[in-house]
């Protein structure tokens, strides 16, 4: 194999990992490179940082060289290929489903989600948007808007999701400025009856947000009322890792 092709099959065996991490069958099959070439590519992108092996030593994902190498180029461009092993760590922990959205107007577009597998689920919204204000990602995301944004936001009327959707101007204000001090925002059956969720924000080098982590599930069982402060913490924990990924830097 020539230096060139080698080259061009390592960034061929990337590209597949932007998607989200994979095993040797997957990526072989996403490339069309024999599993042996795949293997053998992995292994030198792993010793030399820009591929990471799980645990279990099954899949794998985009490592920390790459991941500093991209956010220095484009912050924040990569977010999902960055979020996606630790929402995956946040489903495991949380045995709820989790993901990440970026603001889109007034409304919120959610980019991925990893489901937890439980027997009763709720949809998957990866690729649709919902109105800002009756989600935790999107309460978090004006919250941490700059000024100018969170008034072309609040400048027009909010329409009601459900029966528990909150969309008095005064009120959302009062929230968002509750958000913004404690850096998380929880909303209860606010975007339809039976669904809670709760989301912390991700931020840029720059400090501008960029996205917002949350967890939802069914209300008869989320959040389970003992374990809500962790689950807080949990879900903040998980944003501050992914804005220090977003940054480049070499901290978990």
């Amino acid at each position: 194999m020539s230096a060139v092709q080698s080259v061009q099959r390592a960034f061929s065996v990337l590209r597949s990992l932007s998607v989200g991490p994979a095993g040797v069958s997957e990526i072989a099959e996403r490339t069309e490179l024999p599993k042996s070439t795949v293997a053998r590519l992995l292994s030198t992108l792993v010793d030399i940082g820009a591929v990471e092996q799980s645990d279990s030593a099954s899949t794998y994902g985009l490592g920390e060289t790459l991941v500093e190498l991209s956010a220095a180029a484009a912050p924040g461009r990569n977010i999902v290929s960055i979020s996606r092993p630790h929402l995956q760590d946040l489903v495991d922990l949380l045995e709820e489903d989790a993901g990440v959205g970026v603001l889109d107007g007034r409304g919120v577009y959610y980019l991925d989600q990893v489901n937890a597998g439980q027997e009763v689920q709720l949809r998957d919204w990866t690729g649709e948007t919902v109105d800002a204000h009756v989600v935790s990602s999107g309460l978090v995301l004006m919250a941490f808007s700059s000024d100018e944004e969170q008034a072309a936001m609040l400048a027009d009327p909010f329409s009601p999701w459900c029966e528990r959707s909150i969309t008095e101007p005064v009120a959302i204000i009062r929230r968002l400025e509750s958000v913004r001090r404690d850096g998380f925002a929880w909303t209860m059956e606010e975007m339809a009856e039976g669904i809670n969720s709760v989301a912390a924000p991700v931020f840029d080098p720059t400090g501008s947000v960029i996205g917002a982590i949350h967890v939802h599930g069914p209300a008869y069982r989320f959040p389970d009322p003992d374990r809500r402060d962790a689950i807080t913490r949990a879900v903040v924990r998980t944003a501050a890792r992914v804005s220090k990924r977003v940054a480049g830097s070499l901290e978990p």
